[in-house]
C-alpha cells in the first residue's frame, strides 16, 4: 500500500518522562537505537507497545502548553485493577463531563486524556486510537484511503477502522468534537512505502481531501526524508513520514 498509519506523535514538555510513563502503561519496548531520534523529528523518543501491530508512539518536545481537551486520545483495555496500576504509575482521574459510562477517563502526567475500556477482545493494552469527527462517515473514508486500514464498523457513535495485519488497535472516529484553538498535541502519522514517490503520495492525499500545512504544493514531498505536515478534511494535523523516520519512531515493523 502507498501509505499506512504507523505512528501517533505526541507533543510533550518532557518527552523522555512521558515516554517512560507510556512505556510502562503499554508494556512498550525501546526502539532500535536507544530511543533518540535525529533529523526532522529531532529529539523524539519512541516506544513500540506490545500487541499494537505496526503502530508506535513518538514523543516530541514542545513548549506549547495544553489548554484544551485533545481531539486525539488513546484507549487502553483493562479492568479496575489496571486503572489502579495506571494511577500508581502517575495517571490521574479526570472528569470531562463523561457522566456514568462503563469506562474510566484518566490523564497522563502531562494532562493528556485517555480511557480505560473493559474490553476483552483487544490484542494488547492499546485498544483504540480515537480522533474526534463531526462527520465520521466522511472522515472514515478519508482515513481508510490514507492509512490503508479498512472500515469495519459504523453506527451513531462513529466509525471504526482496522489494520489489515489483523492485530493492533482500531482507529475510531466520532463525536463529540473538541473545539480547536491550536494545533493538535497528538497527531496521526503515515509512512510512505519504500518504493513510493513522496510527491505522488502527497498529491494522492490532497486529492483524497487533505490540505497542505505551511508549505506550497509544488514543494510537497520533494525529499523523502522530510516530514510532510498536512491537514485532514476536518482540519486535524497529520504527518507523512519517509520509511527511515518510521523505523526511528518504533513503527513500521
Amino acid at each position: 500500500m502507498p501509505t499506512k498509519l504507523t505512528t501517533v506523535v505526541i507533543e510533550a514538555s518532557d518527552p523522555l518522562r512521558l515516554a517512560h510513563f507510556w512505556a510502562q502503561a503499554l508494556e512498550g519496548d525501546p526502539t532500535a537505537d536507544g530511543r533518540v531520534i535525529e533529523g526532522p523529528l529531532a529529539d523524539g523518543t519512541g516506544i513500540r507497545p506490545r500487541g499494537a501491530g505496526d503502530v508506535g508512539l513518538l514523543f516530541v518536545p514542545s513548549v506549547r502548553p495544553k489548554t484544551a481537551k485533545n481531539r486525539v486520545h488513546l484507549d487502553l483495555a483493562g479492568d479496575a485493577d489496571e486503572v489502579q496500576r495506571l494511577l500508581a504509575l502517575g495517571a490521574a482521574r479526570l472528569d470531562i463531563g463523561q457522566g456514568a459510562v462503563p469506562w474510566e477517563v484518566l490523564a497522563d502526567p502531562e494532562g493528556n486524556e485517555f480511557c480505560v475500556l473493559p474490553r476483552a477482545d483487544a490484542h494488547g493494552r492499546l485498544a483504540q486510537i480515537c480522533q474526534d469527527a463531526a462527520d465520521p462517515s466522511s472522515q472514515g473514508r478519508f482515513w481508510a484511503e490514507a492509512s490503508g486500514w479498512s472500515l469495519v464498523d459504523e453506527g451513531d457513535w462513529g466509525v471504526s477502522l482496522a489494520s489489515g495485519v489483523g492485530d493492533g488497535p482500531t482507529l475510531v472516529m466520532g463525536p463529540p468534537v473538541a473545539p480547536k484553538t491550536s494545533p493538535n498535541r497528538l497527531q496521526l502519522a503515515l509512512t510512505a512505502s519504500a518504493d513510493s514517490d513522496p510527491s505522488t503520495e502527497v498529491n494522492r492525499l490532497l486529492d483524497a481531501g487533505a490540505s497542505l500545512l505551511d508549505i506550497d504544493r509544488e514543494d510537497a514531498g520533494r525529499h523523502q526524508s522530510r516530514r510532510q505536515p498536512l491537514l485532514d478534511p476536518e482540519g486535524n494535523e497529520f504527518l507523512l513520514l519517509g520509511p527511515s523516520q518510521a523505523e526511528q519512531s518504533g513503527a513500521g515493523g
